[in-house]
């Protein structure tokens, strides 16, 4: 088993390979692009204070004009310098190129639920494809980002798992899909008319826990007020893990009010040995009391995703188990999430019968565990985390 106080993605997160990828007990699904993977242009968003100051002294320009461009950024979601009218005209080309390259490019968009759901699939600056998924609700505004190109954690039921790893995001790769929602939210881009992005959930492609510094600083930047960040509420994001335990830990010492998510979706090691890989690494009860701990850490109640599988792990007896694991706790520390599976083409995997996801429910209710069925969005287009990236990449291999 793996030290537990090893860091996931270590000191060199660029390489998007955890310490599993070569020795351990788990070892990362690598995409075949891995190999070539590069680092993205240097973005406003990845430097710090100190940065900007000096690649902004270095264009002839004074320290004042880096708080206007973080006004622009944080405050105005744009990018756009060529209409930044309080910018001088002969600094404003080469402001953009120093500050804001184009580090995602938009390549489709897939509109769901009479426009509420927005689905739009990235082209990154190696040809690399990720996704996002904007969701309007009638209290809120979500918006479902990816932290890796792919995924290392190769659970047979997930799309993007099917991917492989192709690399880790910087964080101005992460923090550019919130910009562009944020802004579409403003201008009234999705139905319902202009509106407020509220809450960020770590959900898309990729193992947030597996580049934990471009997570954490583009929480950091999501959270914070402008002109150092976005302004949503750290209590608002949620980042979720497959179980790396480690960075469950460091998490909770950061400290910072995040909801953590764990996708549990097996009660027993045996069944989530074939589930989710990593818990030949992290074992379920490490994964819990790391959990359970993290509660302990920020009083807030930890989400426990269940993806409900049609004769796998949907039975009355799963649901006992699990309810029996968690409240071996004895406090009420975590929301369970059953999620009706959103089954990918061809795959044996597939979403229970109604039935059985009611009954997985009221067991969880009968034994004292807040329970709640997942609403599920987009099912009537690539819904599934990593379908459309993964369409486009086999139409390209195709085309070759």
């Amino acid at each position: 088993m793996a030290d537990q106080n090893t860091i996931i993605d270590g000191d060199a997160p660029e390489t998007g390979i955890t310490p599993g990828g070569t020795t351990g007990a788990f070892r990362d699904v690598l995409s075949k692009d891995h190999a070539r993977r590069g680092k993205p242009p240097l973005h406003f968003a990845d430097m710090t204070p100190e940065q900007r100051i000096e690649t902004a002294k270095g264009l002839g320009m004074p320290k004042f004009r880096v708080k206007q461009l973080a006004n622009h950024y944080y405050g105005r979601f744009d990018v756009n310098a060529a209409e930044f009218t309080d910018f001088p005209v002969a600094k404003r080309d080469e402001a953009a190129a120093a500050f804001f390259p184009e580090l995602i490019h938009e390549v489709t968009r897939q509109v769901a639920d009479d426009g509420a759901t927005i689905k739009t699939l990235w082209r990154l600056f190696d040809g690399s494809h990720i996704e996002s998924v904007l969701m309007r609700y009638p209290t809120r505004t979500t918006l479902c980002i990816s932290s890796q190109v792919g995924c290392g954690m190769g659970c047979p039921f997930c799309a993007t798992g099917k991917l492989g790893l192709t690399r880790n995001m910087s964080a101005g790769e992460i923090l550019e899909q919130v910009r562009v929602a944020a802004r579409m939210m403003r201008d009234g881009e999705v139905a319902g008319g202009p509106g407020r992005l509220s809450n960020i959930v770590f959900m898309g492609m990729g193992e947030p826990m597996g580049n934990y510094r471009s997570v954490l600083s583009a929480v950091r930047q999501i959270s914070a007020m402008p002109p150092e960040g976005f302004g949503i509420s750290a209590r608002n994001i949620t980042v979720s893990t497959v179980g790396v335990v480690p960075g469950i830990r460091k998490l909770a010492a950061e400290g910072i009010p995040v909801r953590l998510a764990v996708s549990l979706h097996a009660p027993s090691d045996e069944l989530r040995d074939e589930l989710v890989p990593m818990n030949k690494r992290f074992d379920t009860t490490q994964v819990l009391d790391a959990a359970h701990d993290y509660w302990l850490a920020s009083k807030r109640r930890v989400s426990i995703e269940y993806a409900l599988m049609r004769g796998i792990n949907d039975q009355a007896e799963h649901a006992r188990l699990l309810a029996k694991r968690l409240n071996h706790y004895g406090d009420d520390w975590a929301h369970v999430n059953p999620i009706p599976l959103n089954p990918i083409e061809g795959s044996r995997w597939t979403a229970s019968k109604p039935e059985d996801e009611a009954r997985f429910l009221e067991i969880l209710h009968n034994a004292g565990i807040t329970a709640t069925l997942r609403d599920t969005r987009g099912q009537d287009i690539d819904g599934a985390c990593g379908q459309l990236a993964a369409k486009t990449r086999e139409a390209f291999e195709r085309a070759k």
